[in-house]
């Protein structure tokens, strides 16, 4: 049956254009205008359409070209790219237990509870975080307590608390679409790799990794995004010694530099544009699979 037989031709077209709106007032046209200020000079108003007001790439030498901004940038590039591995890492069998584990009584359980923190605003919980890794915080003081460090650890000034911060606000992003994609694996297939004598480790990369690829794919890039796009966490657990790119933006949008600030912001988008390639690339799959 076709979409027009089953919505009819009214809630086809309805359904049409509400996304046509939607995709070209809030993805489209700020694109548009973002792209527009990168490329054009800061200037005031009375110069604005005059012989000055040109294309240019200078916002974008001085985004990037300048090492003090390289540096932030490669920062949070790093950063980012370490906080989606190791949610990575921790999703991984978290959500294949819970796929295996199939309608048990206590999946509905453990998926309240990793929801109910996540019901708290996010700039609450980056707060709660500052509070455990404070110079005096719980986690300080059990290390000092048991005598595993002589004095009470830094963990601001070495992006510890950035990364901690990270993971745990965008763990969700990964540990769903994982998830997702295992829960339709079909279980006989494991056993049956498991009664033709295969290891763990190669049940998982020949059966469950292939399968689940769109679900790992779309963990990875949604973690990544969210993570290098993050603003609250990094400014309340970064410390005054850390930065990142967003902070960078805000700022430059708060001297009112619109120019310079959508510059930055493009770099950031043609990054996570690059990351979603080789996501793509690395777990071979289609936007349409990642998009699901």
């Amino acid at each position: 049956m076709s979409s027009g037989q089953r919505f009819g031709m009214l809630g086809l077209l309805y359904v049409t254009l509400t996304c046509a709106i939607w995709m070209l007032l809030l993805i489209v046209a700020p694109a548009a205008m973002m792209m527009d200020f990168a490329f054009r000079p800061f200037l005031p108003p009375t110069e604005w359409g005059s012989a000055a007001d040109v294309y240019t790439l200078r916002n974008f030498a001085m985004a990037l070209g300048d090492e003090f901004n390289r540096a932030i940038f490669l920062k949070t590039v790093w950063a980012s790219v370490v906080t989606t591995a190791i949610a990575f890492v921790v999703c991984y069998p978290i959500s294949y237990i819970l796929a295996r584990a199939g309608r048990s009584s206590w999946v509905g359980i453990a998926m309240i509870a990793l929801l109910v923190p996540f019901w708290i605003n996010e700039v609450l919980r980056s707060f709660a975080w500052q509070l455990l890794l404070a110079h005096d915080g719980f986690f300080n003081q059990v290390l000092v307590g048991l005598r595993l460090v002589a004095e009470p650890v830094d963990f601001f000034g070495r992006n510890v608390g950035v990364l901690i911060g990270l993971v745990y606000t965008y763990i969700l992003f990964m540990i769903f679409p994982m998830y997702s994609a295992m829960e339709s694996l079909d279980q006989n297939q494991i056993e049956a790799a498991r009664d033709l004598g295969a290891p763990w480790w190669r049940i998982h990369w020949d059966v469950v990794i292939p399968h689940a690829k769109s679900g790992l794919a779309s963990g990875c890039i949604v973690t990544f995004m969210l993570a290098a796009g993050s603003y609250a966490v990094p400014q309340m657990l970064g410390g005054t010694r850390s930065l990142w790119f967003t902070q960078l933006i805000y700022n430059q949008f708060e001297a009112i530099n619109w120019n310079m600030g959508a510059a930055y912001a493009m770099c950031l988008v043609v990054l996570c544009v690059a990351f979603i390639l080789i996501m793509m690339s690395l777990f071979r799959v289609r936007l349409r699979d990642i998009a699901r």
